[in-house]
């Protein structure tokens, strides 16, 4: 069939017109379906459901709007949490002891032993009953909450909709948000009405505020899901405070009653010193005799100690404070260290001679130790410490100066030792030590003023508990030249020792700003004698040490290698300016 003819009669432009019309509001339908498929996209909420991040937790822990990696087990009166949770979020100084099974924990005044799958435990050495037990499983731990409550200032609540577990410390503050409206509002995994919904809340449901972002708080429900909602959705409704409970001590640390303290160590390698030979010690307070020593891997002490000296030190009102030493033995050490029994077998022994001898405190000297035992010495004086404070005796340490030598100092965790004793002695001397290739002083004013910063200051040791530990001794050192080598030998002297050298040779000290101490050297022939004295003068300046880091007071290595005089100094330097 032939197409009829166009109408001759209907201009050309018109029809033109008509299909410029069409494409023209064609293009207006396809902008219109377009801007309002943006709109959409962009005004429209997310409705897509998603589970939360620990949607895999049977029973999830969660503090401070974190949730915990792994779950708790049980529920109310016998709920466990992991040990590595409470490890990480209430007490990182509670162990578990593989080699006895056990968890061991460890506060200011107790000490608790809990052997898995065992309803019997030990508080203080004290045998307590509990309701749950220890749990293993695999090779996790599962700790009651039962004996936590009683050593921790936590709170725990329980969802009983979904068995989340929330934590509080004693002291928290939370805020409180309502939902106030009618409808359920959309709890999402971030601030915008684009994120997907982790869950919803119900009509004057309370959650918790942990953050705010512009137009958004970011908030916890009770049942435990963290999430985003719109500010105009919550009302603020009321602040908490987790309440704290005070801690009650019976124990009191011992302090000078005026000053700063003034302690000596009492030097006993085989027998005590005939008392009635030793002299006046005016400002002394505490007496430190070298009486216990560890005698084998399985905790067995060596006992020098002597009542008549006890007698003695307390009819002249000096506190009797026990050395107690590894016997320097690394071996030795690391193996007595290294189980509760064995500690505890040691901390028994420690407290039978304290009551036997009537001491009031134990100073623990450990010297050459493995760096891998570091951990278990910080144990051992956890442990130790409770049970001295029970019966009210006072527990200190001695330290070295730090340094990068392994087994005379790195094996000292300070800052943990630190929270734990009433004291910590700085044994700030052999800067130069008898064995040194080269000579110098045992204690220059300068090493010794560093060394007591970097406790301070980096290991954060609070000065009230620091006790500065000055020598009674030097040394002459003696240097040879042969074949241009200088060689350096050195012998220890007393005060009294390195006077009688200075009188015999006619010698005049000379003052070292450099080291702030006196100074004197003579010609034995070829050699070079040189001694860096300790005298007032040294022992002046490190009194005012004392002073200007405003320290506990000091403590003397040791007692027979002072001059008499020197008490005297001491005391008078160690009484406290007045006003």
């Amino acid at each position: 069939m032939q197409r009829p003819p166009a109408d001759p009669q209907q201009p050309k432009s018109k029809r033109s017109s008509k299909k410029i019309l069409l494409i023209s509001s064609l293009f207006i339908g396809i902008v219109a379906a377009g801007a309002a498929a943006f709109l959409w996209e962009e005004l429209a909420p997310n409705r897509m459901k998603v589970d939360p991040e620990y949607h895999e937790l049977s029973k999830p822990v969660f503090y401070q709007g974190n949730y915990y990696k792994a779950s708790a087990i049980g529920e109310k009166e016998g709920l466990k949490l992991p040990l590595e949770l409470i490890q990480e979020w209430i007490d990182p100084t509670i162990i578990y002891e593989k080699s006895s099974d056990s968890v061991i924990i460890t506060t200011k005044e107790k000490v608790l032993r809990l052997k898995t799958t065992e309803l019997s435990a030990f508080m203080n050495e004290k045998p307590i009953t509990l309701s749950f037990p220890v749990e293993k499983k695999g090779n996790d731990i599962y700790v009651p909450i039962e004996p936590l409550r009683e050593l921790y200032p936590f709170e725990i609540r329980e969802s009983e909709k979904s068995g989340a577990v929330l934590l509080f410390k004693k002291g928290d503050l939370l805020n409180w948000g309502k939902y106030n409206g009618t409808e359920e509002a959309q709890l999402r995994t971030f601030a915008s009405i684009k994120a997907p919904i982790l869950s919803s809340l119900a009509s004057n449901e309370q959650v918790m505020i942990l953050s705010e972002e512009e137009d958004w708080y970011k908030v916890q429900q009770q049942s435990g899901p963290i999430g985003y909602v719109k500010k105009a959705d919550l009302v603020l409704d009321h602040e908490e405070t987790i309440p704290t409970q005070p801690q009650s001590t019976s124990y009191v640390p011992w302090k000078p009653l005026n000053g700063k303290l003034n302690m000596t160590w009492e030097h006993v390698i085989t027998k005590n010193p005939d008392t009635s030979k030793l002299g006046d010690m005016p400002g002394l307070q505490v007496v430190s005799p070298t009486w216990f020593s560890l005698a084998d891997g399985e905790g067995r002490i060596k006992n020098l100690a002597d009542a008549s000296y006890v007698k003695w030190a307390q009819t002249r009102d000096y506190q009797v404070w026990a050395l107690f030493s590894n016997g320097f033995e690394a071996d030795r050490t690391s193996q007595a260290l290294l189980t509760y029994d064995r500690r505890m077998k040691i901390i028994k022994q420690l407290l039978g001679f304290a009551q036997t001898y009537k001491l009031q405190g134990i100073n623990i000297d450990f010297e050459n130790v493995y760096l891998k035992d570091k951990d278990n010495l910080v144990q051992f004086v956890r442990e130790m410490t409770p049970f001295m404070h029970e019966q009210g005796l006072s527990v200190s340490i001695d330290v070295t100066p730090k340094s990068t030598n392994e087994m005379w100092s790195m094996f000292y965790d300070r800052p943990a030792l630190a929270e734990v004793v009433d004291y910590m002695m700085l044994m700030a001397y052999d800067e130069y030590w008898a064995t040194s290739p080269k000579s110098g002083s045992v204690s220059s004013l300068p090493w010794t003023d560093r060394s007591i910063a970097q406790l301070l200051n980096t290991d954060k040791v609070p000065p009230s508990k620091l006790v500065l530990g000055i020598p009674f001794y030097t040394r002459q050192w003696t240097e040879e030249t042969k074949n241009g080598k200088t060689t350096a030998t050195s012998k220890t002297l007393t005060m009294e020792a390195a006077q009688a050298i200075i009188k015999d040779k006619k010698l005049t000290p000379t003052f070292l700003p450099e080291t702030g101490q006196n100074y004197v050297e003579y010609k034995d022939g070829e050699k070079l004698i040189r001694i860096w004295l300790e005298d007032e003068t040294s022992v002046k300046a490190r009194i005012e040490l004392v002073k200007k880091y405003d320290l506990a007071g000091i403590a003397s290595w040791r007692r027979g290698f002072e001059q008499a005089p020197m008490w005297k100094t001491m005391q008078d330097a160690l009484v406290p300016a007045k006003p």
